[in-house]
């Protein structure tokens, strides 16, 4: 092994505080990992979440890994070192299970590059006894885990804090093989074994895109699977557990205050599978809140809408504790939370009106009127927050260009009601997800989304006190492609992981592994379609997602 890249490691481990160190032995040894860089993987909540809550079972050691960065993977290759945790600096085949936690589907081929890195065959079935289990969670698995199933043994689909539970039970049992361990597992509700079903596709279409029928499952696999239940958030301690300046929340604890959003927007992914809305008690987060501030400096309070949180103006009032809001919901009730914040020196806040017209908002139900927006940022500015930072969405459906005119519009309307201060707008691009209204619907060319960012930068050139950022439409397209994917999309995952991440890429890689990227990411498909994700039980009656796409879009949308 490397000892350069050992030497880095320790280094790093030396700017933590709450780092867990276990002895291996006698326990279960999970590998915990990120794919992307450790600055990324370590300001994620559920990665840190997850990590306290595997450490907190005396039976299980649970270890970091991250995607090394580009310097660290030359020193891998040059050294021929596998890829090795944190804590101890261990291969990662050392490790009875290796976990990934995955919140964005532009990382699934991180998950190839780390399985390279370590020496681990890519897919299950090319697996044996003595490698690791390999496990799968986060937000991306409880709509569609399908473009990544055939790389993983099982995967957890929804809220994994029980079925998490049971894993780890099923796991400790003496004498469970894999075989036997796998069949067991495919009868907790929320885990999913994907070895124990086979996909069907049509066979007479041309050109290899042949559509996808059904999935059909083995032996005495459950049809669906129901995602995993919903937690109660008072028992379930997601939390920052590790400090650290190399993160991007510098020694701020996240604590999950609220999970899913009261407001069910027809394009929020989250505001749909993570139903009912929960609310942590009172009491409790501020047991909790009492709690980290006695190790960091700062506490960031995540959820969807905190505005929506009853008494959170008067639990940020705590003390001299400093907080951080991720983002606030653009009405009446921001008022006196916005003045509190303000007041303890927050120097940069979010509203996400995310449509520039109120027809296009009425579209997507954003409940919110342009008065709404004014008032919000008016207030945000008035009180003394440096920056302002304003959430909007490009390539929504029937958006016009009076739409995409409105978002410079507005942002203008903002710019004028105070001088002070920095309007940062940030554009991202739809994209269409399961378990939405909008999961049936095309997202638009990259050539049409870049049109759209040109004539709302050409229409705000000029504009002092104003500063656009937004993602490049060519990552959101892969985004979509990887999201609305089967399980032949894993051959262009292997592909891309391949191309080494070079611009522009994906789509040449994609297509040279035999699949179209357009099929999945740019196709309207019709209401009656069998969709690749249709096997997972989420609470979510279909045909009331097909009403909510009709009223959106108009009752004839499909006959057009």
């Amino acid at each position: 092994m490397s000892r350069k890249l050992k030497n880095k490691i320790q280094a790093i481990l030396k700017r933590e505080s709450g780092t867990v160190f276990k002895d291996p032995g006698g326990r279960i040894n999970i590998a915990l990992a990120y794919p992307n860089t450790y600055r990324v993987g370590m300001s994620n909540l559920g990665f840190q979440g997850i990590y306290g809550f595997l450490n907190s079972h005396d039976n299980v050691v649970c270890e970091r890994i991250f995607l090394p960065d580009n310097s660290d993977f030359e020193e891998y290759r040059r050294a021929s070192s596998p890829i090795i945790s944190m804590e101890s600096q261990r291969p990662l085949n050392d490790f009875h299970v290796v976990a990934f936690s995955v919140s964005y589907e532009n990382d699934y081929p991180n998950i190839i590059r780390i399985l390279d890195l370590a020496g681990v065959p890519r897919r299950a079935t090319n697996r044996t006894e003595h490698h690791p289990l390999l496990i799968l969670g986060g937000i991306c698995t409880a709509y569609n885990p399908e473009p990544v199933a055939d790389f993983f043994d099982v995967i957890f689909i929804g809220e994994a804090e029980k079925s998490l539970s049971l894993f780890l039970a099923s796991l400790d049992s003496a004498g469970l093989q894999r075989r036997l361990l796998l069949s067991e597992l495919s009868a907790i509700e929320g885990i999913y074994v994907p070895s124990l079903y086979q996909d069907i596709y049509e066979t007479h279409n041309d050109k290899g895109n042949n559509a996808f029928l059904y999935k059909t499952p083995i032996k005495e696999a459950p049809r669906l699977i129901k995602k995993g239940s919903p937690a109660d958030l008072d028992k379930s301690r997601l939390v920052s557990i590790i400090s650290t300046k190399d993160a991007e929340f510098s020694q701020m604890c996240l604590i999950e205050a609220m999970r899913g959003c009261p407001w069910s927007c027809r394009f929020c992914v989250a505001s749909h599978v993570y139903r009912p809305v929960r609310f942590r008690n009172r009491k409790v987060l501020n047991d909790m809140i009492q709690e980290a501030s006695k190790r960091f400096p700062k506490i960031g309070l995540v959820g969807p809408s905190m505005s929506d949180y009853q008494g959170i103006d008067d639990l940020i009032r705590f003390g001299t504790v400093n907080f951080s809001i991720s983002s606030l919901r653009a009405w009446g009730r921001s008022r006196k939370l916005i003045k509190i914040l303000g007041d303890k020196g927050q120097k940069s806040l979010s509203i996400a009106p995310e449509a520039g017209s109120e027809r296009m908002r009425s579209v997507i139900k954003k409940h919110l009127t342009e008065k709404d927006i004014l008032e919000t940022a008016d207030l945000v500015l008035a009180y003394g927050v440096y920056q302002l930072r304003l959430y909007f969405m490009i390539g929504l459906p029937t958006e016009t260009e009076y739409d995409v005119d409105a978002i410079a519009k507005l942002t203008v309307k903002i710019r004028n009601i105070r001088k002070g201060g920095t309007v940062v707008l940030s554009i991202s691009c739809f994209v269409p997800k399961p378990f939405t209204p909008f999961q049936w619907l095309a997202m638009d060319e990259e050539k049409k989304l870049k049109k759209k960012l040109a004539r709302i930068k050409k229409l705000l050139k000029g504009v002092s006190g104003v500063t656009i950022v937004h993602d490049p439409p060519r990552t959101s397209c892969l985004e979509a492609f990887l999201s609305k994917g089967d399980r032949r999309v894993s051959k262009a995952v292997e592909a891309i992981a391949e191309s080494k991440g070079k611009s522009g890429d994906w789509r040449k890689a994609s297509m040279q592994a035999g699949i179209n990227p357009d099929i999945y990411a740019h196709r309207r498909r019709s209401f009656q379609e069998h969709l690749p994700w249709d096997f997972i039980d989420s609470g979510i009656d279909k045909t009331a997602l097909e009403q909510e796409c009709r009223k959106a879009l108009g009752q004839d949308v499909f006959s057009r």
